[in-house]
């Protein structure tokens, strides 16, 4: 069953880094250890930020407002350790409120077309994200990588709500957020930022492995 979801609160105190129709995810390389994430809207301005550690067997995304790491939006967890088809709860970091969760669908994702189920907060699965093009994604695993940027969409209750779209780049993982079949925001937007980021972090490792 379709479950609509509350959008953010106009009276969250970071309610207006989650009102833009689009985004862009950016996975900066060339680190030593661990992984950044740049969160940009559609005037290039940075309205998030999140480090990633290394080594660590559980993974706990912290996403900040900025590069001062002062002001915590969201947390992504890991539910288990090394889990390979892994789940990952999102909380609203300044409510302590969980927001929804992600479930990676490991078998799929390492065959075929990458798949992501998305859950409510009552764990209910309420959509899908999927890669568009079954045959670039086999074209893209088993011959030329990350020379085929990925494509993927979002549908909840029937009807595509986002579409995350790759850039492709030698130099950094590129990521665009397209919220703009959504007007409603039936798709949380703090839920759909995470996936963003997720699809930048899980499934980056998974085409350089």
């Amino acid at each position: 069953m379709f479950t609509r979801q509350t959008p953010v609160s106009t009276n969250h105190p970071t309610a207006a880094r989650f009102s833009h129709q689009t985004y862009l995810v950016r996975k900066k390389f060339w680190q030593f250890f661990g992984s950044s994430f740049y969160v940009y809207d559609s005037n290039g301005a940075l309205v998030l930020f999140s480090k990633m550690k290394a080594f660590k067997l559980k993974e706990d995304i912290r996403v900040f407002t900025d590069e001062t790491l002062q002001t915590e939006a969201l947390s992504i967890q890991a539910r288990s350790v090394l889990d390979f088809s892994g789940s990952y709860d999102v909380y609203d970091s300044s409510s302590g409120q969980r927001v929804g969760a992600l479930r990676r669908k490991g078998l799929m994702s390492s065959f075929y077309k990458d798949e992501w189920v998305i859950l409510d907060n009552a764990d209910r699965e309420v959509g899908l994200i999927q890669e568009e093009s079954a045959f670039l994604a086999l074209l893209r695993k088993y011959l030329l990588g990350a020379l085929i940027p990925q494509s993927f969409n979002a549908q909840m209750g029937g009807r595509t709500v986002a579409t995350f779209s790759q850039h492709f780049s030698l130099f950094a993982t590129k990521l665009t957020l397209d919220f703009s079949a959504d007007p409603q925001h039936q798709f949380d937007r703090r839920l759909g930022i995470a996936a963003g980021i997720l699809l930048c972090a899980i499934e980056g490792k998974q085409q350089s492995n």
